[in-house]
């Protein structure tokens, strides 16, 4: 009914609108111009970029796309304007509005997010990308992204099992316009020679049906750390193909190149280096005598230095970069109202090569991950909506590695280069394989050449492996009343892998095993719509996730076996939340959650970890002003698991002549410290964080800004024996439009110039061996032209 006096009153109208027109056509000639009014409209155009982040859409994650606010997650997504805003261009950065969002360096380069005190997951239009291992991997360039949203928990059903499951960040892909042209070139020069350019440039193909986009980036940066240099260059280019307003195909293309550091921080953290900077000197000696770093070495102190901060644990011969190139496909078709199709494809080739002077190696000779997800929308009706999807992955691995002859604490950074370097023995040499001439890393697999019923070998995350992932899900979304809603999906996983030795030694036959599962997924969300600006929601999610080395390959045990442990972890969300989005000027949203994952460590093993606790973020964007905060609190202990440290307390790789100093206990370090089944603390992670960030349009062509962060006091190791203290960090802008298409930035970051420090790994492995400074104050410059 309400359809037919619709097209009524349009056709009333239409003829009515018609007779006018005759009518004053006929009257077009009689018309003086002083007798037409001139009607004035006057307003405020709004000064500042939109920045409201609830009205973000978030693609993918329940399939077709919702906005933050109706999404039933704790979410936190930031558009591009949002990203500049905020001088976000690492992922550690989003801490900058995202709670519960902080991170432990990652050795100087977050490949990983952090989220809930777990490193989550990275994916890019809704499909995992390769990134690192435990943290440390490939460096993750935005030069692709146009925008960023950092969800909390396990991934949904439609994204498929994953590693890990505290959070995830999925990057939203730059799409080719196919209206008009635009671009831009923005470049950056900071403190310590830090050089950056980006050139971004779209433009139409063919009006209203296709379009190409080229981003490319370089990067130039010389660094506060002792040497750390880092270069990189990332050439993006996109098209899309809209035939028709049923089809739209975005296909794009990116290639990366990056030459980075692997900072370790500085060493011997003990609770005078963190408030006083005070190092404590004197080389480690082995138990045979030799001052080469080593496990169970003993530093006898022979004194303590204030140490520079920028003296941190790397050496200028350490070699270390990565490749990457990616290809990404995604088209949307719509057969009909109420069908609709989805289909996105993914690949990528990684490789990456790392031999460091301390006689760690990680060299990825190739890993390449394909991925083809199919999603199909089937509308039954305006309430009820359901979405089958079918995915395919598969991920080849070929690498070598070898960390088991490292040796932090002993290394005394107040001395020469020398100290710094482990050149390997005889012995340890035999229970390596050379993999070219000078480089040992561990064999895939252990073998007992000797026949005395021990294996022979050092074993790592050497492997050479195939995974093939087939996904099956359903997901129902129904609209049970205009104020009630819920999403329900189920997903299996069904996971065939092979894992085989790429470098067996000599004489044996090489190491080799194939396993099978089916991992479940189950997530159920509910949102009440409070008010027309009020939603609550409520989420549960069970989910079988997977534990995998480098490059998401899968290792052997000293068994020469696949651990079924790898496909046996159980993570469990329980969240419930408000969220609040009135208008374009304010958004906010608040959650407490509940929930249980695993934590992989380093020697491949999972410890349960609990966590509970609140997140709380609020947005306000008026005329000339917007102001961001963010408050949360996290409680993470180990969920009656054990847990590992490289060494128990930092006084362990002391000894005890020289009690003015460090009541050392001759312990030795590294000493690979394994700690009881508890509910302790898990540590290196603060308990709460606030942030907050603010923008003032002083004129119409000058704005100003500040960003502050909080982190609450925290224990650095396992046994609480050294804290990092309360912190805060401070930033401030200003950003002059010069002229209509060219601007000016200037960033001042930590302008209080604060010592803070944050551990360099996660999951608190090396809590009491390493911790990293964060750099000083400095100034970065930012000119961009639009054009």
């Amino acid at each position: 009914m309400k359809n037919n006096i619709g097209l009524a009153i349009s056709a009333l109208a239409l003829s009515v609108s018609q007779g006018l027109q005759a009518q004053q056509a006929d009257k077009l000639d009689t018309i003086d111009a002083n007798d037409i009014e001139v009607v004035e409209v006057t307003g405020n155009q709004q000064a500042l970029n939109p920045l409201n982040p609830g009205d973000n859409t978030l693609s993918g994650l329940f399939g077709a796309g919702m906005s933050a606010a109706d999404t039933p997650r704790a979410v936190t997504s930031l558009s591009a304007e949002a990203m500049d805003a905020l001088n976000i261009n690492t992922l550690h950065d989003i801490v900058k509005a995202a709670p519960n969002a902080y991170a432990s360096s990652g050795f100087g380069t977050p490949s990983l997010p952090s989220i809930r005190g777990q490193l989550g997951e990275l994916f890019q239009d809704g499909i995992r990308r390769q990134s690192g291992n435990n943290g440390f991997g490939l460096p993750v360039s935005f030069n692709s992204v146009e925008q960023l949203d950092v969800v909390k928990g396990p991934s949904p059903v439609l994204f498929g099992s994953t590693q890990r499951n505290g959070g995830f960040v999925n990057l939203q892909t730059k799409t080719a316009p196919t209206v008009g042209s635009e671009g831009n070139i923005t470049l950056r020069a900071g403190r310590w020679d830090q050089y950056s350019a980006q050139l971004d440039y779209g433009t139409a193909i063919e009006e209203g049906k296709s379009g190409i986009r080229v981003s490319a980036e370089w990067l130039d940066h010389d660094s506060f750390f002792d040497f750390a240099s880092r270069e990189s260059k990332n050439l993006f280019i996109a098209y899309r193909y809209t035939p028709s307003n049923a089809t739209t195909w975005d296909i794009s293309a990116e290639y990366y190149d990056a030459e980075y550091p692997d900072i370790a921080g500085i060493n011997r953290p003990t609770q005078n280096l963190i408030d006083n900077n005070l190092y404590i000197t004197g080389q480690g000696v082995q138990a045979n005598g030799s001052t080469v770093p080593g496990a169970g070495a003993i530093i006898s102190p022979t004194g303590e230095v204030v140490i520079p901060r920028s003296q941190v644990y790397t050496h200028p011969d350490d070699v270390n970069g990565a490749e990457s190139t990616v290809l990404r496909s995604n088209l949307t078709h719509q057969f009909s109202d109420s069908l609709v199709l989805r289909n996105m494809t993914y690949y990528q080739h990684l490789t990456r090569e790392e031999i460091a002077q301390n006689s760690f190696v990680e060299i990825i000779d190739g890993a390449d991950a394909f991925e083809n997800r199919t999603e199909l929308d089937v509308v039954w009706n305006d309430k009820q909506t359901t979405t089958f999807g079918l995915a395919v992955r598969y991920n080849d691995v070929l690498g070598y590695s070898q960390f088991t002859t490292e040796a932090d604490s002993p290394v005394d950074l107040t001395g020469p280069l020398s100290n710094r370097v482990i050149p390997l023995t005889d012995t340890q040499k035999a229970r390596l394989v050379e993999l070219r001439p000078g480089v040992f890393v561990s064999p895939g697999g252990q073998y007992d050449v000797d026949g005395d019923g021990a294996g022979d070998y050092n074993l790592s995350d050497t492997t050479d492996s195939t995974t093939l992932q087939t996904g099956l899900a359903v997901q129902q979304r129904s609209q049970w009343t205009e104020s009630f809603s819920t999403i329900a999906g189920v997903r299996l996983d069904y996971y065939d892998v092979e894992a085989r030795d790429p470098l067996a030694p000599e004489g044996v036959v090489a190491a080799s095993d194939t396993y099978n599962d089916i991992l479940e997924s189950v997530q159920l969300s509910a949102v009440y719509k409070l008010t027309k600006s009020l939603n609550a929601y409520v989420a549960w999610s069970e989910n079988d996730a997977t534990s995998n080395s480098m490059a998401g390959g899968t290792t052997l045990t000293s068994a020469n076996e696949i651990n079924p442990l790898n496909f046996a972890t159980e993570n469990t969300l329980y969240e419930v939340g408000l969220k609040y989005s009135p208008d374009s000027h304010w958004y906010g949203e608040v959650s407490v959650f509940d929930q249980t994952r695993s934590l992989r460590n380093r020697d491949g093993s999972n410890s349960g970890v609990k966590t509970k606790g609140a997140e709380l973020q609020v947005f306000y964007q008026g005329q000339d002003i917007w102001v961001n905060a963010a408050y949360s609190y996290l409680d993470a202990r180990f969920d009656d698991s054990a847990s590992f440290q490289d060494t128990a307390q930092v006084a362990d790789a002391f000894d005890d002549s020289r009690p003015d100093i460090i009541d050392g206990n001759g312990v030795g370090s590294p000493s690979f410290a394994a700690f009881a089944q508890s509910d302790s603390l898990v540590q290196g992670i603060p308990s709460q964080i606030v942030s907050l960030n603010a923008g003032w349009q002083l004129t119409d062509d000058l704005q100003v800004g500040a960003s502050a962060l909080y982190t609450k006091s925290f224990p650095l190791d396992f046994l609480q024996t050294v804290f990092i203290r309360d912190q805060i960090n401070i930033d401030v802008n200003a950003d002059y439009q010069i002229t209509d298409d060219m601007r000016l930035r200037v960033d001042v970051i930590n302008i209080t110039d604060e010592e803070n420090w944050q551990p360099v790994f996660e999951g608190g492995y090396f809590g009491a061996t390493l911790a990293m400074p964060n750099t000083p104050r400095h100034v970065q410059f930012t000119m961009q032209y639009a054009f």
